[in-house]
């Protein structure tokens, strides 16, 4: 709550955050990083903290709060439990290790699985060599049902995906099934929660993704313990967005191509402003690929186009694509201190998912299954049904 004033406003919609007023010599520190020393300590946050600690005591505790178990097997491990590539079909390559780490994690595997909002069901396939039973997936899109079924008949894998809609209320859960979710977005991974729980499933493993993804326009936490607690947070779905608003797997020529944009708009912004003489942020829909190859004038008529903005013709836009480049690196270090608080926030809404389970009867254990180089989205909540325990009863929005 104390740092909220740190990690709420953007920097892309707000120059000038209050912060940086409050606390001009982080400000100086940060205006006078390379680009480089930029994207170091935007990948290196433990580092970031203990220097910015200088002005935010509270950060020093930084590495202690965002410390985290480590649940990846053994490299040996993992590659024994990946798909090999003459299997995966259909599979991308990160996707494959990630499924694969995810798995070895998961050893050993007592109970039939539940492969939850499954697509094609690669992770589904990667467990059945180590599932003792069957695997039944859950998937609303009818061509991923399809072609999964097909994979799975084609390799001869114990795998079946049933065409379903996790969200519906007459949705029943299979008896006695480890329910698994390898990256299920926002309201998905939190009906398997509730519906897990509350139908006794044995075991839940679930790594989380996209947390924005709801239905809530302000959050509200799933355990009792912590909708009790009067200063909780109150999280909306853009402050949620800022959890995972890290990237680690793109290539280079979609890194170029998104900093190249990021001009632009902060450029357009800088002249829509200009032209408005309204210091506010006017949002843009997402651009056409086309304008990718059609420069910069061509993106500001079109901007001004979809937003009713009539543009003279006079406009210096190379004076303004400079103004976007200058408006670009100071984002990027303003967001270094935004950047900080990702993991937090994301462990704030882990933490609540591991205490609601430990409510219903589960004995939860978190950590993290694979390295971030694979991909941040990395945490592991892996809950096992302690017998004869009686849950504790919630009232779900």
């Amino acid at each position: 709550m104390q740092h909220r004033d740190f990690w709420q406003p953007a920097p892309f919609m707000t120059p000038e955050p209050a912060w940086a007023k409050a606390y001009p010599q982080l400000t100086t520190m940060l205006a006078e990083l390379t680009d480089a020393e930029c994207q170091h300590l935007d990948d290196a946050p433990v580092e970031l903290a203990a220097r910015a600690s200088r002005w935010l005591p509270s950060l020093e505790a930084y590495a202690d709060m965002v410390q985290l178990p480590q649940l990846l097997p053994s490299a040996e491990k993992a590659s024994e439990a990946t798909l090999p590539e003459i299997r995966a079909t259909d599979m991308p390559g990160r996707k494959r290790l990630q499924s694969g780490a995810f798995a070895a994690a998961l050893v050993p595997l007592e109970h039939s699985a539940l492969d939850w909002c499954c697509g094609k069901g690669h992770l589904s396939r990667t467990l059945a060599p180590i599932c003792p039973g069957e695997i039944q997936g859950l998937e609303w899109n009818s061509e991923l049902v399809r072609d999964g079924n097909r994979l799975a008949q084609h390799f001869g894998d114990p795998v079946s995906i049933g065409c379903q809609d996790v969200m519906a209320a007459d949705l029943a859960l299979p008896d006695s099934h480890h329910g698994v979710a390898l990256h299920a977005c926002g309201d998905l991974h939190r009906q398997l929660l509730k519906r897990g729980s509350e139908a006794g499933l044995p075991r839940l493993s679930i790594s989380p993704c996209c947390y924005h993804l709801t239905e809530q326009t302000i959050y509200r936490p799933l355990s009792r313990r912590a909708s009790g607690y009067q200063k909780a947070l109150e999280p909306g779905r853009n402050d949620l967005r800022l959890a995972v608003q890290e990237t680690v797997t793109a290539p280079s020529r979609v890194r170029e191509q998104t900093r190249r944009i990021s001009q632009w708009r902060l450029g357009f912004d800088g002249l829509q402003r200009f032209l408005r003489g309204h210091d506010e942020y006017l949002p843009v829909p997402s651009h056409p690929a086309r304008l990718l190859n059609e420069g910069f004038p061509a993106f500001c008529r079109w901007a001004a186009a979809k937003k009713h903005l009539e543009l003279p013709g006079s406009v210096d836009f190379d004076a303004w694509l400079a103004f976007g480049e200058r408006r670009l690196a100071e984002v990027r270090r303003h967001e270094l201190v935004r950047h900080l608080f990702r993991r937090p926030l994301e462990l704030w809404m882990v933490l609540d998912y591991a205490i609601y389970l430990e409510e219903q009867g589960y004995r939860v254990r978190l950590g993290q299954f694979c390295n971030r180089s694979l991909t941040p989205r990395n945490l592991l909540l892996d809950a096992v049904r302690v017998p004869d325990t009686l849950p504790v009863q919630h009232s779900h929005p």
